[in-house]
């Protein structure tokens, strides 16, 4: 037995690390950003800030690394170094377009609520060719008073798919954006991305816990 809806009404697919191996490009932008200010990338200082909204994200990157610059010149650049490789050096993750070509055949809506502002959410999207003209529903941690782990992104993306949030299911790499998901009432099946977590942190925010989309998919075709 499940507590949940199987198939989904709905579902909000993150996107950085979820649909598209895109955590290792963050990182290479963000230890540009440090090294240009002579600092040096920890994963011990980032990880627990990975999944959150830029707005959230960058006063405490600010703050571990003793930066002078204000968040407002952090983010411009750090939005420019990594659009400057979004584009050419973007990969889906294992699983991502099979996954993605399923809700689309059965005709589910669904959506993408991520961290990264709309302008990196439409580049990304848009360096996959087989993606091009889909997620028509697109939600951003900046347009909301709060990003991950807080609702509020999740609960636009389903605001603007029309389906009550505890109708949809939401997929995730990282604990930040599972807590969000489960805050919004969401089912949340999370696949960690195993470059800058561990199963074991999602232990406590959601029982389901899967090792990739394909095994993922391969429990909704199951429904």
């Amino acid at each position: 037995m499940t507590d949940y809806t199987c198939p989904p009404k709905a579902i909000v697919f993150d996107m950085d690390g979820l649909l598209v191996d895109s955590e290792r490009l963050w990182k290479v932008a963000e230890t540009a950003l440090l090294e240009a200010r002579g600092k040096e990338y920890s994963e011990a200082k980032h990880a627990p800030f990975i999944g959150m909204g830029l707005a959230q994200f960058l006063p405490n990157i600010k703050r571990v690394y003793e930066l002078d610059d204000d968040v407002a010149t952090l983010e411009t650049e750090l939005i420019e170094r990594i659009m400057g490789i979004v584009a050419t050096d973007t990969a889906p993750q294992p699983g991502a377009y099979e996954i993605v070509d399923w809700v689309i055949e059965q005709k589910i809506p669904h959506g993408i609520a991520s961290s990264s502002p709309l302008s990196l959410i439409h580049a990304t999207i848009g360096s996959q060719e087989k993606w091009a003209g889909g997620f028509t529903v697109r939600a951003s941690a900046e347009e909301v008073p709060l990003g991950k782990p807080a609702p509020d992104v999740y609960l636009l993306a389903a605001e603007r798919m029309g389906v009550a949030p505890t109708d949809c299911m939401a997929f995730e790499d990282s604990p930040n954006g599972a807590r969000a998901a489960v805050a919004a009432g969401m089912t949340c099946f999370a696949v960690p991305d195993l470059t800058h977590t561990t199963r074991e942190a999602f232990e406590g925010v959601t029982p389901y816990i899967f090792d990739s989309l394909h095994e993922v998919l391969a429990i909704l075709r199951e429904c």
